[in-house]
């Protein structure tokens, strides 16, 4: 019996069809770049396009073919997204590299990659000349923001932008990116065409990032972590205007907001931590914030407070390099009017609830998946079209036969379907054979007067195996005590979780991407012996 096809066309889902509905129907919508220097440039959605295609001429004349990868070390700006559209453009994967790596983890990931093209702003140049000798793939370099020949804008100036995108399956690659592990080294994650325009349809929505043509966005996530959370591909396909900014400065992103009226913004929660001391100092608030979204790290509920206080929306997400990355985004549910502001803080203290496309499960240690009680934690697993299944050039899949990929998460669900991360697995602390989770501590903590950062780790202990000690960073001019800090966990944690030290420290270690560094903690107090054991 023959099989009967459907009617519809046969549509390729390819990324470019993004770049080509923004450059149709929102062609005049501005993209503004705060360049390092201070100056400022303009474009527009057709400019955008414009400069990607000349772009795609130019790596082909370099030589480049469809699915060599095209290299980025760059910050925030309209130029960094052109390298994007126009190397998916020609058929090539765009690399965005992350300068805040260690320099054996710039070598490794551009050589596992074999980039053969680096885009790069200007500010690297000394990571550039450090480490040129030990990239053995990278045969062209190209400066994003210099006037000189071997400058990005020369670059273009060649080209007539008389071009057509290169075209092929919706699942061939289109970007790689790669994770900020803590030990061994990165891990690249391929990204398809299919995959990530299914991903960039999700985030549109009002559960995720609630864009429209009326959205003014300022992405403080950079474009090299986990894709820019995929806003530039999201925003081409709602039309949004994009600001930018080449430094992360809370003076120069407050100043950027206002003038441009910014209604959307999204970073890390130390992006915040830095606005409010602005604010705190000079009294200049973001007027036309809309809706605020945070990830990368679990936001303090103080944080979502204070950002819920002034008028703006808090979205709550969660995610990896492997999920593309979004995962989770808090949303108000139906009832959301009727709660009260204590319980809405709850909520969005968690990591929110899952996009059509996502799947969520928790299993115990014997791989038994739990009930979505609230109250039963184990590993976290998740699947959907956006979900990593192979790391590139790895020899087997990353997924088990039922394609579920273990988070290295530990997290509950809640009856609604909320899901709440708990730890990672090698955070959690393990005292007397219960779990004590540490974000909840540090989150905790950092709702106390006169407390910057926190970070809770389990060290030895005779009897109990492990208990936490706590290493608070003081605010600015802050003499907040341990007692103080003591008694105020104590109002939000249960009496068995209360640290058994607390040590007030000048700075904690954080990953590349801002995230805190436990595993340079735990070694600094691996032999570490409490006074009271």
């Amino acid at each position: 019996m023959q099989m009967t096809l459907g009617g519809m066309q046969d549509f390729e889902l390819r990324v470019m069809r993004l770049l080509d509905h923004a450059e149709r129907e929102h062609w005049g919508r501005e993209l503004v770049t705060r360049w390092a220097d201070g100056s400022e440039t303009r474009t527009t959605w057709a400019g955008v396009a414009r400069d990607a295609k000349k772009l795609a001429q130019a790596l082909e004349r370099m030589g480049m073919k469809p699915g060599d990868r095209i290299g980025t070390l760059g910050m925030n700006h309209s130029r960094h997204l052109v390298s994007w559209y126009g190397a998916i453009g020609m058929g090539g994967v765009i690399h965005t590299i992350n300068p805040r790596l260690f320099d054996e983890q710039l070598v490794y990931i551009a050589n596992h990659a074999e980039d053969r093209v680096l885009f790069y702003d200007k500010a690297f140049q000394a990571i550039v000349d450090r480490l040129k000798p030990e990239w053995k793939t990278i045969e062209h370099y190209v400066v994003f923001d210099s006037d000189g020949p071997d400058g990005f804008e020369a670059l273009l100036s060649q080209e007539d932008g008389n071009y057509r995108w290169h075209e092929g399956p919706e699942r061939d690659p289109c970007m790689i990116c790669y994770t900020s592990g803590t030990t061994g080294n990165p891990k690249g994650v391929l990204y398809e065409h299919r995959s990530t325009m299914i991903h960039a349809m999700a985030e549109v929505a009002p559960w995720v990032f609630n864009m429209s043509p009326r959205s003014v966005i300022l992405p403080v996530v950079p474009m090299f972590h986990a894709a820019a959370w995929g806003l530039p591909f999201a925003g081409a396909l709602a039309g949004s205007k994009f600001v930018y900014s080449a430094v992360n400065d809370p003076k120069v992103l407050c100043e950027l907001m206002n003038r441009e009226k910014v209604t959307h913004s999204a970073g890390v929660p130390t992006v915040w931590l830095g606005m409010f001391q602005h604010i705190d100092e000079t009294g200049e608030t973001p007027r036309y914030l809309q809706q605020v979204t945070i990830g990368g790290s679990a936001a303090p509920r103080a944080m979502i407070e204070r950002i819920m206080g002034m008028g703006v929306e808090v979205k709550h997400l969660w995610g990896m390099t492997e999920t593309s990355p979004i995962g989770t985004a808090g949303t108000p549910p139906p009832h959301w009017e009727e709660m009260s502001l204590s319980e809405r803080l709850d909520l969005i203290s968690k990591q929110g609830s899952t996009p059509f496309g996502i799947e969520l499960r928790v299993v115990d240690d014997e791989g038994h998946v739990q009930p979505r009680d609230g109250k039963s934690s184990g590993r976290l697993q998740v699947r959907g079209p956006w979900v990593v299944k192979r790391y590139f050039k790895a020899d087997a899949d990353a997924v088990d036969p039922d394609s579920w990929f273990d988070t290295g998460d530990v997290a509950v669900i809640h009856p609604d379907g909320v899901m709440q991360i708990t730890d990672r697995a090698k955070d959690v602390i393990k005292s007397g054979g219960e779990w004590i989770s540490s974000v909840d501590l540090e989150n905790a903590a950092v709702g106390c007067a006169g407390v910057a950062e926190a970070a809770a780790i389990g060290v030895y202990h005779p009897k109990w195996d492990e208990r936490p000690i706590l290493l608070v960073v003081r605010k600015p001019g802050s003499e907040v005590t341990a007692e103080t800090v003591r008694a105020h966990l104590a109002e939000h944690v249960a009496k068995w979780w209360l640290p058994d030290e607390i040590h007030f420290v000048d700075s904690l270690p954080h990953t590349a991407t801002g995230k805190l560094l436990k595993t340079a903690l735990r070694e600094k107090y691996k032999d570490y012996r409490l006074e009271a054991a």
